[in-house]
This record gives structure tokens, sequence and C-alpha cells, in this order.
């Protein structure tokens, strides 16, 4: 066993620079081996900060320097499966920021490729790795809710300045800011369904063994012509139902709301991560209730990043958000988006 994990950083922007290279900085079994970046003036000022050794442009150049253990995919959307595959080329485990990919044929490749590789793909969806989220999966796991039939899933966030193509507020003190090309523009897979309803699609499919079958959606418009707002109804491989939504209109003070009621053939699951909540409800009354940890459904952005370094000097840590979690996420996705244009229903 390695004893520290050698791990590059590839998209080394606003997410990266205020979360990801912190955490792994926090780290004594770490070892920050390069970043890459477009933009030789942000690529330098990012290297001082973070005293990486290697700083370049080119994702592969950094790839084939460092031959790191792992690596963290903080890219613009788009070009998430590009070097996602190209890390696991390299032999590396492989964190990708959410979206995985933005289409079902490249979700299903790296998935493929990572099985081919033996290493393990991450996405670092926070609401996963806190512990009432693998206690809600154990329990459909070992069906106390029977056979799922219908689930209802709500997200909301407070991010009409993001996906309108204005700064992000809460951003106004970082080294680096969102940028529209990313978050706003709808032929680089802006909009809330890849930027936020990810998340609970995230949680949907940590929680349950659903697969998607079709999708029928329709969307709210931004100023920028990406989705606001975001109501599907799906139809699951089982013959499940589902309903989905997703909100950009939350207020700033209130923050993000995910809810999730899963029903089953013998009772039902409930999950509010607002108002801290993790309900086991069965028809003959034997009913449980998870008691909550302060901020125990604070969203975590270091937990995963510790998650994916004890993968990557081979300690055996549970992965709440693997490349199957990240595959029916984009599955739905990109239906929802095709249906959306086409309105009619879309298979996955």
């Amino acid at each position: 066993m390695a004893e520290k994990a050698r791990i590059a950083v590839i998209g080394a922007g606003w997410w990266a620079t205020e979360f990801h290279i912190p955490n792994l900085k926090k780290r004594a079994d770490v070892e920050l081996v390069g970043i890459s970046r477009l933009g030789a003036k942000e690529l330098r000022l990012v290297q001082d900060r973070f005293q990486a050794p290697v700083a370049v442009e080119d994702f592969r150049e950094l790839l084939a320097r460092t031959k790191p253990d792992g690596a963290v995919v903080a890219s613009p959307h788009i070009a998430h499966y590009e070097n996602a595959a190209a890390a696991l080329e390299a032999g590396a485990h492989v964190l990708v920021e959410k979206p995985m990919t933005t289409a079902t044929k490249d979700a299903r490749a790296l998935v493929a490729l990572a099985r081919a590789k033996g290493r393990q793909i991450m996405i670092p969806h926070g609401y996963n790795f806190n512990a009432y989220m693998p206690l809600g999966a154990r329990w459909i796991a070992e069906g106390r809710i029977g056979e799922i039939r219908h689930v209802v899933c709500q997200m909301g966030s407070a991010l009409l300045d993001l996906f309108g193509g204005q700064p992000m507020q809460e951003t106004r003190d970082h080294t680096f800011r969102p940028p529209p090309s990313t978050w706003a523009d709808p032929a680089r897979a802006g909009g809330y369904g890849w930027g936020q309803l990810s998340h609970l699609l995230g949680a949907l499919f940590r929680l349950t063994p659903l697969e998607p079958d079709e999708v029928y959606a329709l969307t709210g418009k931004s100023p920028t012509g990406v989705d606001y707002f975001d109501a599907l109804t799906v139809r699951f491989k089982n013959g499940a139902t589902g309903v989905l939504s997703g909100s950009a209109a939350t207020a700033k003070h209130v923050g993000t709301h995910i809810d999730m009621r899963i029903y089953g053939t013998e009772g039902g699951l409930f999950v509010d991560v607002e108002r801290p909540r993790l309900e086991l409800h069965r028809f003959d009354g034997r009913d449980q209730m998870h008691r909550f940890a302060p901020d125990e459904t604070e969203y975590s952005t270091k937990e995963p990043i510790d998650r994916f370094i004890d993968i990557c000097l081979g300690r055996p840590v549970a992965n709440d958000a693997d490349g199957s979690v990240g595959l029916r996420s984009v599955e739905v996705l990109d239906a929802m988006y095709r249906s959306a244009a086409s309105g009619r229903p879309e298979a996955v």
C-alpha cells in the first residue's frame, strides 16, 4: 500500500480551487503532483497558491508527466468524458464532478472502461456521503418497503443568477467565479438539469436500484436559454413510475432543499435534507426513524475527497456515488433534454 496518494487535478478552476485542492492539501497522505487548466496566467496563479510541481494547460501532458494514482476532474461539463477517459487509460482512479458525462453513450463507455482497467469512478455528490444516505439505501436493499412502485423527488436551489448568466452571488470573494460558458450556455450543457438536478438523481440512485427506461419532460427557460425549471415523469425498468422536479428559484437566504418520497409494496421511505428526516413507514406499523447528528444533512465537500484518497491508497472504503450512480443519472438527464426538445417521451 502506497504511503501517499499521488493526485492530479484536471480543470483547476472555480470549484477545484475553492474545495477540491484545499481538501487534498489538508491530508498528510496526499501528494498533489500537478494541475491543468486553460489560461497561462490563471494556471500560474493556481500553481503558486498550491505549490503544484507540474502545471500545464494540456491534461494529457499532465497525465503523462505525473502518472497519478488518482485524477480529480473538475473541468467544464462537456469535457468530463474526455478528461476522465484519459485518466482511466493512464491507470488512475477518477473523481469526476457531476454530471459524470453529458451523453448516455459516453457514460456507458466510461463505466465499461473503468471496469476494464480495474479502476473506480467517483462522483462527489456531497449528500450521498452523509451517514443517513447509505442507511436509507440499506433499508431499501433489505426489502423493508417491498418493491418500489413510485417515487416523488423535488430539488430547489438559489441559482437564478448562475443559470441566468450572471455572477453567482456567493462566489464574489472566490479566486475564480463559475463561468457562464459552463453553467448558462445551452450549447455547452448549461442549465439546472446538468448543474443541479444531477445531485437529486445521484441521491435517488444511491438510495434505490431503479433503472430509468423512459422520460417525458417539460422545462422553463432562463434568459440565456438554459433550463431554470424541470418537470419530469419517469418510467423505470421494473415498471415503477416517478415524478421529479427541479427549480433554480429558491431564495438565497433559504438555499438548497431536497425531498424524496419512495413508495413500495410494503411501505415508504421519506428523506428530507432541508428539515432533517429519514423515516421508514411500513404498512404493518414497524416504522423506523433516524436520529440526525448536528449538521448531518449539510452538503459535504470534504468527505468525497477523503474517500477518494483512501481508494487511491487501496483502503477498503465505501464509494457512495460510483460509476453506476453517475450512469443512471446521465441516462435520465440525456432523455430529459431530448424530451424537452421533441415534446415526446424519450427512451433511455
